[in-house]
């Protein structure tokens, strides 16, 4: 059995996010999808509220599960039998960032392996960033979160809450 990790922020899930997933869902038997917190990023969305999104923007896939992390990602890798691990990228600067991260985790974990996933170029600009931005100054992010979470996704940040 195949089984792929797809870790990221996901603050919120973007429909890039919800992309990559759906292909990566398509190539193995099994997906985690994985909230992770980074103590250098300030959260929006607390974890519990960012792992109840996916799961709702992922409800459909049936080899999809949801979990949160606070640890070490090779942690986890290791945990679930992961044969790799799933990143998107959308340009040179994120290839750039996660090979520089896979060579980390290689030295942490020797199983340790990556598949990269080209982001379609028409979801390449959106960023969880982004849409934080977009949203605060009340503009239109229907075309940049999954419809089904689209709504708490704006009622938390149009209400004026920190970014």
């Amino acid at each position: 059995m195949t089984s792929l990790l797809f870790p990221g922020s996901f603050d919120p899930f973007t429909r890039g996010h919800l992309n990559i997933a759906r292909r990566a869902a398509k190539i193995c038997d099994k997906l985690y999808v994985v909230v992770m917190n980074n103590r250098k990023k300030t959260y929006a969305f607390d974890l519990e509220e960012r792992v109840n999104m996916c799961k709702l923007a992922l409800q459909d896939l049936d080899n999809v599960e949801v979990v949160g992390s606070d640890g070490l990602l090779v942690d986890l890798f290791k945990e679930l039998g992961c044969n790799a691990v799933v990143r998107g990228i959308r340009s040179e600067s994120d290839y750039r960032y996660e090979a520089e991260m896979a060579l980390a985790n290689k030295l942490l974990c020797p199983d340790y392996d990556v598949t990269l996933l080209l982001c379609r170029s028409d979801l390449s600009l959106i960023s969880s960033s982004i849409v934080k931005e977009v949203a605060h100054y009340g503009g239109d992010i229907s075309g940049m979160v999954p419809g089904e979470i689209l709504k708490l996704v704006e009622d938390r940040l149009m209400k004026g809450r920190p970014l």
